[in-house]
């Protein structure tokens, strides 16, 4: 079945590996370091990564219902468009195009280039320019080349990308569960990790240091959404959707809780702190230099897994847009031969490539993080909403508390994140409201014809 060209091809499956793909990314071998930086109690990291995860899971249950009820491209988008206002619908989808698709995108594709350049430092040197400028202008380059390469997988169709996007899912997947179990069996750790550190304080300070925390983890499960997303190409959505996305969202806690022990159980508190391809330094103190290596190059694959489902996912939702008169129209177009919304995916590219170019991973990371708590917020509301309505296709367990869990948990981080890192965040809400004139500008222009 066809909906405005896209059609229903994707199972249970490969929605489940674009839900997994989507979450485990940068975040999670990025973000580990800078937290102990700033916690430096390795238990109450640990407390915060399973808080995060259990708001994720409140968040996947909410979506379960929404998009089982409107199995539709186009994620919060399409949610808030039709419950509330189509201007929430045109913000989230605004904020989906710098901040939820393309910044990830272009983090994941620097990810790479630091692990890459974490195993073989010479790719970084040429010896023509300054070592140091060079190296920075060969990171962004590789990240470049790895976006351009993955873009051109995608407008190849559907089925042929997620067919890429499962076999690279499944690795990394696999890639993780390997260095948690031969980690803990084989490893030169210590538990005695667990018990160091420094005590912390719940005072005003600490909390505002635990709402920026709980900001980067949330950003390190983001994702968990992630199927909301693709909803007109899902078979059987009423079923699947709800499913992809209470699978993927488990799986990943449980990985992200083990990830996170064996960090702790390789690299004390102290040798932990402010370290970004924390991955890598886990794996040298567990196994030695050599093994260093090799899994900073794994690592740097298996970003390809996260960086490939964004690819996936965010033209969908500027496709929606456009064909509702939102956004650009020549976005809504769908390629005759792939079925695709090729147009989107090349625009995406574009965007994740000038983000390479111009910021840094750490603003990237806190920009991002920020924007990306607003909008699932209002969507989450919308359940409260939809029972009203009486459209339900599906009831997910727990209602109302589920989704109380949800709002209050991510109203508090964004104030907290705010309190934390006003600039950042101050930039993210200027984003949002950039979007309000555009609306206006793109419905005058478009939506009438």
């Amino acid at each position: 079945m066809k909906e405005n060209g896209l059609e229903r091809r994707l199972g249970l499956f490969p929605v489940t590996n674009i839900v997994i793909a989507n979450m485990i990314g940068a975040g999670i071998f990025t973000t580990s370091g800078l937290l102990m930086s700033d916690l430096q109690n390795p238990l109450l990291m640990i407390l915060l990564w399973i808080g995060g995860g259990i708001i994720a899971l409140c968040g996947a249950l909410c979506y379960s219902e929404l998009g089982a009820a409107m199995p539709h491209a186009g994620g919060e988008y399409i949610f808030l468009s039709r419950l509330f206002n189509p201007l929430f619908g045109f913000l989230s989808g605004w904020v989906s195009f710098f901040v939820g698709f393309s910044a990830p995108i272009a983090a994941s594709a620097i990810g790479f280039s630091e692990y890459l350049a974490r195993a073989f430092p010479q790719v970084l040197s040429l010896g023509i320019f300054d070592s140091a400028l060079e190296a920075v202008v060969l990171k962004k380059f590789y990240a470049i080349i790895v976006i351009f390469a993955f873009t051109l997988i995608h407008l190849r169709g559907i089925q042929f990308g997620t067919g890429v996007q499962n076999l690279l899912t499944v690795l990394k997947v696999g890639l993780i569960v390997g260095l948690i179990v031969i980690g803990f069996s084989l490893g030169n750790g210590s538990m005695e990790h667990f018990s160091q550190g420094e005590e912390f304080r719940f005072n005003f300070g600490g909390w505002k240091t635990i709402g920026l925390s709980l900001m980067w983890i949330m950003f390190a499960y983001s994702g968990w959404n992630a199927s909301a997303y693709i909803g007109s190409e899902i078979k059987k959505p009423k079923k699947n959707l709800p499913l992809s996305l209470i699978l993927g969202t488990g799986i990943v806690i449980l990985l992200y809780f083990c990830l996170n022990l064996l960090f702790v159980y390789a690299a004390t508190p102290e040798d932990m702190s402010g370290v970004i391809s924390i991955g890598g330094l886990a794996v040298g103190n567990l196994f030695g230099k050599s093994f260093e290596t090799l899994l900073s190059i794994l690592i740097s694959f298996a970003l390809f897994s996260s960086l490939s489902a964004f690819i996936i996912l965010g033209p969908r939702v500027y496709y929606s847009m456009a064909k509702d008169g939102y956004f650009f129209k020549f976005a809504s177009k769908v390629h005759n031969v792939r079925r695709v919304p090729s147009r989107s995916i090349i625009l995406q590219c574009v965007i994740a490539v000038v983000i390479v170019i111009s910021g840094t991973f750490d603003q990237i990371l806190t920009y991002m993080a920020f924007s990306l708590g607003i909008f699932p917020i209002l969507a989450v509301i919308g359940v409260f909403k939809l029972r009203k309505l009486k459209k339900l296709e599906y009831k997910m367990p727990g209602f109302p508390v589920v989704p109380a869990i949800y709002i209050m948990a991510g109203v508090s981080i964004l104030v907290l994140g705010f309190l934390e890192r006003p600039v950042a965040s101050s930039i993210a809400i200027l984003t949002v409201a950039v979007g309000i004139p555009a609306y206006f500008i793109f419905k005058k222009k478009y939506k009438k014809e």
